[in-house]
This record gives C-alpha cells, sequence and structure tokens, in this order.
C-alpha cells in the first residue's frame, strides 16, 4: 500500500470510530484507536496499516491475538475485514504497548479526532508526529506486562480447550464467517507468541 493510501485509510477508520459513538453513548465499546509500525516512520510503501483498539472490556476478556466477545460488528463497521489492515484489539485496563505494539500513537478516542497526529503524518513531518502525540496525551504510555498477558493468555486458551466441544460453546461461537476453530487456533496462537516473546523463539 502506498503510503499517502495508507494515511488517507487512517483518516477514513478515524472517522468511522468517532461514528462508534452513536451506537452506545452513553457508555462506548470503542474507547480509542492507534497506529504503530512502518507508517510511522514513512515507509513507502507499507505491508499494511497496524492499528490497536482498545476496548471497554476487563483485562481477562482481551486475551492476546484474539476476537473478544463484541467485536464481530466493530470489524463489519469499521470494514477491517477489507484487507490492508492488521487490527489487534487491547484492554481498557492495560497499556496499549506490548512486545508488538511498539511506541503507539494515538489517532482517535472518546475526545475525538487526533487531528494534528493525522496532519503531521500526512505532509511526511516525522519528527512532529511523536512531538503532536505527546502535547496531546495520544502517545501509548508504558507497556504490558509480559507476564500478566501470559496468564490471560493461558486462562482463555484453557477455557477454550475446556468449552470447545460443548454445543451451546460452539452455536455461540459460530457465525460471521467464524467457526470455533478459529477461536480455538486464536488461542493458541496468541500464547506461543507470548512464550516465544519472553524466551526467544525455539530453535528446532
Amino acid at each position: 500500500m502506498l503510503y499517502e493510501r495508507a494515511v488517507e485509510r487512517l483518516r477514513r477508520l478515524a472517522r468511522a470510530c468517532e461514528q462508534t459513538r452513536k451506537v452506545r453513548a452513553d457508555e462506548p465499546f470503542l474507547r480509542a484507536a492507534y497506529v504503530f509500525g512502518d507508517l510511522l516512520d514513512g515507509a513507502d510503501p507499507v505491508e499494511c496499516l497496524e492499528v490497536a483498539f482498545v476496548l471497554n472490556l476487563p483485562g481477562e476478556e482481551v486475551a492476546w491475538g484474539t476476537q473478544p466477545p463484541g467485536t464481530a460488528w466493530l470489524v463489519d463497521f469499521l470494514e477491517l475485514d477489507k484487507g490492508g489492515v492488521a487490527y489487534v484489539w487491547r484492554s481498557r485496563e492495560d497499556p496499549v504497548a506490548n512486545h508488538h505494539i511498539r511506541e503507539p500513537v494515538r489517532f482517535w478516542s472518546l475526545d475525538g479526532v487526533e487531528e494534528g497526529v493525522l496532519a503531521a503524518l500526512a505532509e511526511r513531518r516525522f519528527g512532529e508526529v511523536r512531538a503532536a502525540a505527546s502535547a496531546s496525551g495520544a502517545a501509548g504510555g508504558g507497556v504490558a506486562d509480559i507476564e500478566a498477558e501470559l496468564r490471560t493468555a493461558l486462562e482463555h486458551l484453557r477455557a477454550v480447550h475446556e468449552a470447545y466441544w460443548d454445543r451451546r460453546w460452539r452455536r455461540a461461537h459460530r457465525g460471521v464467517g467464524r467457526y470455533p476453530e478459529h477461536h480455538l487456533w486464536e488461542a493458541v496462537q496468541g500464547y506461543l507468541e507470548l512464550l516465544d516473546a519472553r524466551h526467544g523463539p525455539r530453535r528446532d
């Protein structure tokens, strides 16, 4: 994806995030959105637009690499399944940054679109992107504790494994192009990714 197209896609995504506030104005499900990765360094082209979305869910419901409950409509509403976007979910209780999300910059929150960040990106003023983020409080503060994320991922994996053949669980986790197998794979993949991040990649 060309750099200019990626920035425009980010701007459209910010506007779509703003529209989600109308769904549940009393208690918005989506609370913030961050961009990270090659776009912030000015790569052209970029392989994909990397974004992280902060959800109004407790940490135990947002295991790394999984699709938390209630996110299917967001994927559709934000057109995240249209290609060109690599997205991850974060809990409101946890730092946005972790082993994979490095130096994220917020481009939308419940306070509105971060126009300063988007303008700096559009004009390739990369030195000002982080400055604009810091000035507006849009820089993701802190880094998530990998041990805590591992515990959450393992608990989620065990829960999926235990319920996998339960008919009610399987019915509840089927639909919108997703099947129980997706949930099991994501639980395994997320846990192993965190395990590798803690210990380093396995050597065959």
